[in-house]
């Protein structure tokens, strides 16, 4: 190796390892010394450096030379080249020889190497590969470089949408036309998290006077709309391309129109009865998706959801991921939460996600919509692992549309724990993520529940106006039944919630309009005068129950429970108490492996369990139920909203504080709560 070193030195070499202080000089050295009878080996080094490769063809240049024998042979070239340590066996040059070489030859004479190479692959039909990239980064213009690089990032565009945008940049630098690639750039960016750049990409685009690929680039803009949490202006895209040339993105107009409302114009663009555009598994997918969505608006719209089910199985066996303003997974999943089939929501949603459908960029969504379909079967725990999921899946954030669903989910769950702390948190980032979108037909779920929360909170100002546009949207469809009954439904319970009777009666009207057309509807109206019932004292508890358990049947236990509970507060019978506390804990999911709720058991255990003198098993100060009412005391809750929380009876609870008080040998409320807080953080510390 010694004498190898001192063979590159004589020839320019200095690598910076070897000799730092000299690496500066080493090209201009090395361009010094292969001059003379060494300037056919530098000829034959650089032509490697660009890519010729040994044995093949040379530059014509220097294999002229060789032909008329005005310097040594191949052989001999390269023989020298090797003896001087410029040159590896397997025919590659040393990695500071070639990037010398390429510093100091003359860039003219290194680009027209580059197109000589260019020119020998393409007489042989080879393509250049990671060369055409190495070659646009240098800052070699050459249409044939730019087509293959422009191909390349043709076949990554919906499997590595990352890489093809990079190979769609690399044949700009290489001449590619700027406007011609601006849809496929677009969508590129687009599939990758970069919402802004796609947007910067096609607004240079849709200005033109006829701009190329344009049904390509409304059905990005479309989805970046989407992803914005601004429909409306997808579908404004849309309509601006028009019936003439819309051609098989029809049924994605009909989707971003109909979800702001705009059923005449989806009507306009898309034809439910006419065949896919193509016999394609792609285009019967995307028209069975229009389909669904429009028989969705239906009076009976059970068709609906199978329809869309076909057309998610049939895009998950494309394996193809499409700009799209929403999938059908997304879309059949939401129109199951709506009919109360959250656990097939849950389905289909798995299914898409592990097929990839619609690309990174839409499992997010996915994940959340799964999130949300485990929150409305009870199951918090699994709604929140899906929530990480979704927050974690790519390397961008959320965008608005999906930072927005996020947010009402995690308002739901903190509603569903009863803890107010966690909610007014919760409510807080829903408010801010509500300010970056806007109402759209498939945003409903969680627009209904942040109404309900906002009165909970007393926060109802705050979305006043979100609500009208809601109602507003669902009356420009004809308020069909499938979408508009979910929100009707969480109408009432803000309204019982706000105690504003006013407020629920046109929303009681609807749902009871509905019943006859909807299964769900009907639920919902028996649920809605259970609820007045028992908020006015005069209810009969075989109602209660029944209401209660109609809405678990639906995929509302949690709704169910707390049915049942507030009614088993205010029965006036024992008898009647127990019935009702007894519904609720059945409903409602209990603590244990993989649960989310309180412990089970009869009220009659919450008392006798603990034994005569009501210590934990284990001998810490609170038994684990007295530690639940302890929390709830301190949350300033009174023995009914303690009861109703817990699925006791306010008499329990009220057992449950003296015996504490008793056992802490507090004197006073006062002194309860800070023995309470004592004790509380005392157990927290040592679990920690």
């Amino acid at each position: 190796m010694a004498g190898q070193d001192t063979r590159v030195e004589e020839y320019g070499f200095l690598t910076p390892e070897l000799n730092p202080s000299r690496s500066a000089h080493a090209a201009e050295q090395m361009a010094r010394q292969l001059n003379g009878e060494n300037a056919a080996v530098r000829e034959l080094l650089l032509a490697l450096s660009v890519g010729f490769v040994l044995p093949g063809p040379l530059s014509a240049d220097l294999q002229r030379k060789i032909d008329l024998g005005q310097v040594e042979s191949l052989d001999a070239l390269v023989g020298r080249a090797e003896a001087a340590g410029l040159l590896t066996p397997d025919g590659t040059v040393v990695g500071p020889a070639q990037h010398a070489l390429l510093a100091v030859a003359p860039t003219t004479r290194v680009h027209a190497l580059q197109r000589e190479l260019v020119s020998a692959h393409a007489s042989v039909g080879q393509p250049l590969g990671d060369l055409a990239r190495e070659m646009a980064r240098g800052g070699l213009a050459d249409s044939r470089v730019a087509s293959e690089l422009e191909r390349a990032g043709d076949k990554a565009l919906e499997h590595n949408p990352g890489l093809a945008s990079q190979l769609y940049d690399e044949a700009l630098l290489a001449g590619a036309d700027e406007i011609a690639t601006a849809a496929r750039r677009a969508q590129a960016a687009a599939a990758d998290g970069g919402l802004d750049r796609a947007t910067q990409i096609l607004d240079t685009l849709l200005v033109r006077a006829d701009p190329p690929d344009v049904r390509r680039g409304v059905d990005v803009a479309a989805a970046v709309w989407a992803q914005r949490g601004m429909l409306a202006q997808g579908g404004d895209t849309y309509s601006w391309l028009g019936a003439s040339r819309v051609g098989p993105s029809a049924p994605l107009a009909a989707v971003a129109m109909i979800g702001c409302g705009n059923l005449p114009g989806a009507t306009a663009l898309f034809q439910a009865d006419a065949p896919p555009a193509a016999p394609t598994l792609l285009s019967a997918s995307l028209t069975e998706t229009g389909r669904g969505i429009l028989e969705s608006l239906a009076m009976d719209p059970h068709r609906a959801l199978p329809v869309l089910i076909h057309a998610s199985d049939m895009l998950n066996a494309t394996g193809t991921a499409l700009p799209l303003p929403d999938t059908p997974a997304a879309l059949a999943a939401l129109l199951a939460l709506h009919t109360g089939e959250p656990h097939l929501a849950e389905t289909v949603c798995r299914s898409a996600a592990a097929a990839g459908q619609g690309g990174n960029a839409a499992k997010p969504r996915l994940f959340l919509l799964q999130a949300w379909s485990a929150m409305q079967q009870d199951r918090l725990d699994d709604a929140r692992l899906a929530i990480n999921e979704a927050s974690k899946v790519n390397h961008w954030p959320l965008v608005p549309r999906d930072e927005f669903l996020c947010a009402a989910l995690e308002v739901g769950l903190a509603r569903r724990n009863g803890e107010i702390p966690e909610l007014l948190t919760a409510w807080e980032r829903a408010h801010e993520a509500m300010l970056h979108t806007s109402v759209d037909l498939y945003s409903l779920l969680p627009w209904a529940e942040l109404m309900i929360a906002a009165a909970r909170l007393r926060e109802t100002r705050r979305v006043a106006h979100y609500l009208e546009a809601a109602n507003q949207l669902l009356g420009r469809l004809g308020d069909p039944p499938l979408w508009a009954v979910p929100f009707h439904w969480a109408a009432v319970q803000a309204a019982l919630l706000g105690d504003s009777p006013a407020d629920l009666a046109p929303h009681a009207a609807a749902l009871a309009r509905a019943a006859n057309h909807s299964h769900l509807a009907a639920v919902f109206a028996g649920a809605g005068k259970a609820w007045v019932s028992v908020l006015a004292g005069k209810f009969r508890p075989v109602d209660v129950e029944s209401a209660a358990r109609g809405l678990a049947r639906v995929g509302m236990s949690w709704e169910g429970a707390r049915l049942a509970g507030h009614a088993a507060a205010r029965a006036d019978e024992r008898k009647d108490m127990v019935r009702l506390l007894s519904c609720a804990r059945d409903l409602h999911p209990q603590s244990g492996p993989g649960g989310n709720g309180t412990s089970r058991g009869h009220e009659s255990r919450d008392t006798s369990a603990e034994g005569a003198n009501g210590m934990h098993p284990e001998g810490s100060g609170l038994s684990e139920r007295e530690k639940e009412v302890a929390k709830l005391v301190l949350e300033g809750k009174t023995y009914r909203e303690i009861g109703e929380a817990i699925y006791i009876s306010p008499r329990t609870a009220e057992h449950h504080i003296a015996r504490m008080r008793r056992r802490l040998g507090a004197e006073n409320r006062s002194d309860l709560l800070a023995r309470l807080r004592l004790v509380l953080a005392s157990e927290n510390h040592e679990q920690d």
